[in-house]
């Protein structure tokens, strides 16, 4: 075998996998066993206590447990589709003891969650202790499986298009097919759009959509899929997260194409809901007649006693006839569909055993680990990967995986090897030129430039729409810390990170003092939106319970948001503030040091952008030196 074949790459691969489940499956044993409830219930991960609702067999036949959290209402969790979770029942000593079943988050609407349940029985547990009962995340062994099933297939896949597509994305010198034809015109889209959308059509093989912060690439993509929709009857589109496949397939229907959406969506309404698998299958004319067979054989399991042969006969009738059912209402519902979507992992399920698909769009690829993507290559047999490996990568917790390379996208690799397939967009309609310049020369050689309708775009006369703000770690002379604070940032505990408290309080202070130049009218009328953002969790529950208690605050609160970068990936504000955090004498910053997280933040801009940080702490950093410079030169100019 040559030397670094893209097979001994992939066992590579497959062995910092299983480093990064080993690394997460242990975390999670680790926070199952010694972190506290109340821990668990604020970060996020847990429901307690829980009133269990109504339970029934879904359109899928699944048994489902409706239940809502009684509690904390305002802690925003990270429970979503397709999410593993195991129930729990609470001791009068306070003792956690989980019940012996996982189930999955069907869907979630803000404070009701329905959970599908294994149908044996274990239901009457939960129900028969209604008053102790919660519900918390359990680990993901569902898609490290489904991972490491694709790294293998794709290894020992041979003469087919599997191996090729392996073979062309790891090689230098192997180019990649292209048919020739003359452009077509997109007079609606930018140059820039246009050709991305001409260089799909072109590709016989791969093709890389590079989409900098605000520049259109969901227009693009949109646009991509109508165009190959005219040529092809379907395509497959796939995301790494539920909320990014939301997103695109939304922006298809409102294009008017036929969307199927393989699993459920994370915002909960009609429109969203409609083009699901699950309410296109209820929909159905022939569901109600399955749904009356299912029964039947329901009520015939039941039955302990009388059971004959010709018992076991009439199961058998009923259970062939719904089979024969459900594939003719499947085949029915894929045939109408256009267009597949389903998540990285998702596009596994099994309704799309052998199903193939001429192209298969990825979004987001640059936030999605390599094995995740390979699982929908094995069914395309050309790919258009979309995303921007300047902002979010893929999340890893194991540092020696991230060492050993896990956070090497798929993506990453084809701009690497295939420079030739890569196409950028390179007009932004988001940002206040000032806003964006910074960050188009620093991540794009100066490439991104902003359409002339929003190269000024300010809220006030004669503003300058990018400010640092010093939070520094010196206490004012004669102003010592109230009880209980100190200055600087202070460590609290590893899963929370860091938090400033005098940092958090001027970053509330700055947005006070800009609503004030603004108006509170003003904002109210022209809904001026504003997001909070600090790269450290611990920072952005500190802003929030601050934000509660400012009495100035209370008629914007549902302008405002806070959350941490990875909660703003994909999102836009009029006004947006960064608390940074670090302020130390040593200048360590920690993961600031990854700079795209800071490219995210800095981008959700639109018209104002204030930092708030330590300057003599953050530019011993190159990266920060030169921001800071930056600004003090735009208000120099001033």
């Amino acid at each position: 075998m040559a030397e670094n074949s893209p097979q001994q790459a992939l066992a590579q691969q497959r062995l910092l996998l299983q480093m990064e489940y080993n690394a997460e499956k242990e975390a999670f044993r680790k926070q199952t066993e010694t972190m506290g409830l109340a821990r668990k219930v604020k970060r996020g991960d847990a429901w307690f206590p829980l009133k269990i609702g109504k339970s029934y067999y879904n359109s899928l036949n699944q048994l489902s447990l409706e239940v809502t959290r009684a509690a904390d209402q305002d802690i925003e969790h990270n429970f979503e589709f397709g999410r593993p979770v195991v129930f729990f029942k609470v001791s009068r000593n306070g003792e956690l003891r989980y019940f012996r079943l996982t189930g999955t988050v069907n869907y979630v609407d803000g404070d009701r969650m329905v959970v599908v349940l294994p149908d044996n029985g274990s239901l009457v547990d939960i129900q028969s202790c209604e008053d102790s009962v919660g519900l918390q995340l359990f680990f993901d062994e569902t898609s490290y499986k489904t991972m490491f099933d694709a790294l293998d297939r794709v290894m020992q896949a041979k003469d087919n298009r599997l191996a090729y597509l392996r073979d062309l994305f790891y090689s230098k010198t192997r180019q990649a097919g292209q048919l020739n034809f003359e452009p077509m015109r997109f007079p609606w889209l930018n140059p820039t759009q246009e050709k991305a959308v001409n260089e799909v059509l072109r590709t016989k093989d791969v093709m890389v959509v590079h989409g900098p912060p605000g520049t259109g690439k969901t227009t693009t993509l949109v646009e991509a899929v109508n165009e190959v929709l005219m040529r092809e009857s379907q395509v497959l589109v796939c995301a790494q997260s539920n909320m990014a496949v939301d997103w695109i397939s939304e922006k298809l229907v409102d294009r008017g194409i036929h969307v199927l959406r393989i699993g459920n969506p994370t915002r909960v309404n009609d429109k969203m809901l409609s083009f699901t698998y699950e309410r296109r299958f209820e929909s159905h004319p022939d569901y109600p007649q399955l749904w009356a067979i299912r029964k039947a054989i329901r009520e015939l399991r039941g039955r302990r006693k009388g059971r004959s042969e010709a018992f076991h006969q009439k199961l058998d009738r009923l259970k062939s006839r719904a089979t024969e059912i459900e594939i003719r209402i499947n085949s029915e519902l894929f045939s109408e569909a256009r267009v597949v979507a389903s998540t990285l992992v998702g596009s596994a399920n099994r309704l799309l055993e052998g199903q193939k698909f001429g192209t298969l769009f990825i979004d987001e690829a640059a936030q999605a680990l390599e094995a995740a993507c390979w699982i929908p290559v094995r069914r395309a047999s050309r790919v258009i990967l979309a995303g921007d490996h300047c902002q979010l990568p893929p999340t890893v917790k194991s540092i020696a995986a991230l060492r050993g390379g896990l956070g090497k996208t798929l993506m990453e690799r084809i701009v690497e090897n295939k420079p030739e397939v890569v196409t950028l967009l390179r007009v932004q309609y988001r940002m206040n030129e000032q806003i964006m310049h910074f960050s188009s020369n620093w991540f794009y050689d100066g490439k991104v430039e902003s359409a002339p309708q929003i190269k000024y775009r300010g809220i006030l006369d004669y503003d300058i729409p990018i400010e640092w703000r010093q939070a520094t770690n010196d206490a004012p002379a004669g102003d010592p810390p109230a009880s209980g604070q100190r200055w600087g940032e202070e460590f609290v505990g590893d899963s929370f990170g860091r938090i400033n408290r005098q940092e958090a309080q001027l970053t509330l202070s700055a947005l006070q003092e800009y609503f004030a130049k603004i108006g509170k009218q003003r904002i109210l009328d022209e809904r001026i939106d504003v997001g909070v953002i600090s790269p450290y969790r611990a920072q952005v529950q500190y802003l929030r319970h601050l934000l509660k208690q400012r009495e100035f605050f209370k008629p914007f609160r549902k302008l405002i948001s806070v959350n941490t970068v990875d909660g703003f990936q994909g999102q836009e504000r009029d006004i947006i503030l960064i608390s940074l955090v670090r302020s130390n004498a040593e200048g360590e910053i920690g993961f600031l040091r990854d700079l795209r997280r800071m490219n995210v933040a800095m981008t959700r801009a639109r018209m104002k952008l204030i930092i708030l940080g330590d300057a003599k702490t953050l530019t011993k950093h190159p990266f920060y030196k030169k921001l800071y410079t930056h600004i003090l030169s735009l208000h120099e100019e001033s």
